[in-house]
């Protein structure tokens, strides 16, 4: 059991903002973190691992990690930390670059068997595509066996078909280590795809906190789905409108009324629903 009962301050793009989270996590859970970018994601990953300090309480099963009276360091932290730039050593091999973090060849050779990386381990990551940067600097958190692996948006750069490749590969290694995973993403599938639980973040506070389907599948009535997503333009085609959407990493196109054009912004974000198979757009509020 992880429990997590902190508060910080923050300073984003609209004021003073307090980061307050209430959390218990069961050991093995994989939560992705979501949320509007500036919603305190990233911060609560760095405080777990201890890079920011915070007040309140971090318990990961009996150990205290962090109260009122100590922190431990990051290194003394049973953690894995995956960011989205690599923060991989330039001057040092692939299976260099695992073994600085322990001296242990066999888990090494295991890791980059299971991700596909053994033929490359002697090469510079320099010479690597993004997504076997992602894949070392995957296996490289995971050489300390950590108790709780955080990942920031870890494949966000990466092309849809190598996302999927490497979500199967995170999850494969999540079960397989029996690691409790935190994981801040903006992709519904990939959340979906990955977590058994998902946990909303908005302005420091939690809002939602439940299964992927339960806070990502927003029905109601006869809907038989909604997203979130932006309007980029409209355009006239003949004598109908069609609004060109930006949902996740695809673009959908619906046939509007003049009125309801009208009515919409570029720009601005819009819900997209579909009742009885006939797509609504509306204004997200």
């Amino acid at each position: 059991m992880i429990h997590i009962d902190i508060c910080k301050t923050l300073h984003g793009s609209i004021g003073e903002m307090e980061l307050m989270v209430d959390l218990n996590i069961q050991e093995g859970d994989f939560i992705a973190l979501a949320g509007q970018s500036g919603s305190g994601k990233t911060t609560l990953l760095r405080i777990i691992a201890g890079l920011e300090e915070a007040k309140g309480i971090l318990r990961v099963e009996n150990e205290v990690w962090m109260d009122a009276k100590k922190s431990l360091p990051p290194q003394k932290r049973k953690i894995g930390f995956v960011f989205q730039d690599y923060a991989l050593f330039p001057n040092m091999t692939i299976l260099e670059n695992l073994l600085f973090v322990q001296k242990d060849k066999a888990l090494a050779d295991h890791l980059l068997e299971i991700t596909g990386l053994s033929e490359l381990k002697n090469r510079f990551p320099f010479t690597l595509s993004g997504g076997q940067k992602q894949r070392v600097s995957l296996c490289r958190a995971m050489m300390n066996r950590p108790k709780i692996l955080l990942m920031d948006e870890p494949l966000s750069a990466l092309d849809p078909q190598m996302r999927t490749k490497l979500q199967q590969e995170i999850l494969s290694l999540h079960k397989e280590f029996g690691t409790t995973t935190i994981m801040v993403s903006h992709d519904p599938s990939e959340i979906y795809r990955l977590a058994n639980r998902v946990v909303v973040l908005d302005q420091g506070r939690i809002i939602q906190d439940g299964t992927p389907k339960n806070v990502l599948l927003k029905t109601s009535g006869s809907q038989k789905f909604s997203f979130e997503g932006e309007l980029l333009d409209i355009i006239k085609v003949d004598v109908i409108m069609i609004a060109i959407v930006s949902i996740g990493q695809q673009l959908v196109e619906v046939v509007l009324s003049q009125e309801e054009a009208a009515n919409l912004t570029i720009g601005q974000k819009v819900t997209l629903s579909t009742k009885a198979f006939a797509p609504i757009l509306k204004e997200s509020h």
